[in-house]
Formats: structure tokens, sequence, C-alpha cells
């Protein structure tokens, strides 16, 4: 996991990165690889932020963290923006769709790989129990036949079921 320090920089550094091609670009296609990692860092400072894990003043990690996606948060709406001033609402409307999808996909297979390690787990639980049930089934068996086989060995032919 990224630590929250990591994750802080990370953000900044995408949001003064943007910025600064922001002013040297002549179109918005040429932000892509920048606004990329700006989100890329935004979502591992999200995720640092879900997970906790902080050690030392975890409120002072919090505040900065927090404090930083509420700044990536107003930075997203200035990238929107520049979007809708150049007439170009609708690749916008596209992006937010496709973002979407994507997570609304990996939310999927993250669950799809849940259910198949339950099923795994629900399997090998299974597979256990019958193989313990045949055990103790085989030990209770043997038992009872080795019983059976030295009172028939002891009767020597005089028991009740040979008269």
């Amino acid at each position: 996991m990224i630590d929250p320090f990591t994750a802080l920089a990370a953000i900044n550094t995408a949001i003064k990165l943007v910025k600064t091609t922001v002013k040297t670009v002549q179109n918005l296609e040429s932000l892509g690889p920048c606004l990329g990692q700006f989100f890329s860092a935004k979502a591992e400072a999200v995720e640092v932020v879900k997970k906790g894990g902080f050690s030392g003043s975890a409120m002072g990690k919090a505040l900065e963290l927090e404090l930083a996606i509420e700044s990536a948060r107003a930075f997203e709406e200035e990238v929107k923006m520049l979007f809708f001033q150049s007439n170009k609402m609708d690749i916008w409307a596209k992006i937010v769709a496709r973002a979407a999808k994507m997570t609304s996909d990996q939310i999927q297979a993250d669950k799809r790989v849940r259910e198949a390690k339950k099923r795994r787990a629900a399997e090998i639980d299974e597979i256990f129990t019958i193989v313990l049930i045949l055990f103790v089934t085989a030990v209770v068996l043997g038992t009872v036949g080795w019983f059976v086989w030295e009172a028939m060995r002891q009767c020597n032919g005089s028991c009740g079921y040979n008269r």
C-alpha cells in the first residue's frame, strides 16, 4: 500500500504538472497523459484514506490527505470546464461514461474473484468433509469387523450360529 505522504506528493505533483501543461499546450488532446497521471494519483490518495494504515499523527496525515483530495476535486472541476470552454462537452461526457463503465467492470471483476475464492473454499471444505466421513466410516467398519473377527476366532466353532 502507498503511504500517505507519497499519495499527497503524487496529487500535488500531478496538479502542478497538469496546470503547467495547460499553459503550454494548444489542444486538449495533449493533456491526456498528464490528466491520466492526475486521476491515478487522486485514486491512490482516496485508497489510502479508505484503508487508513496511518502511523504517527493520523489526524495530521488524514487532514493533509483530505485537503489534497478536496483540492483534486476542485481541480477536476477546472479540467471539466476546460472541456466545456473548448466546446468538447461530448468528449467529457464520454470520458465520464467510460470511467463509470471501467469502475463498474472492475467492481464486477473483483466480485467474481471474491465469489470464485468463496466457491473454491467451499469445494475444499466439502472435499475435506467427504474424506473425513470416508475415513471415519472406514475406521468404524474396520473396528467392527475386527471385533466380529476376534469374536468368531474365540468361538472356535462353538458359537450359537454354528449349531
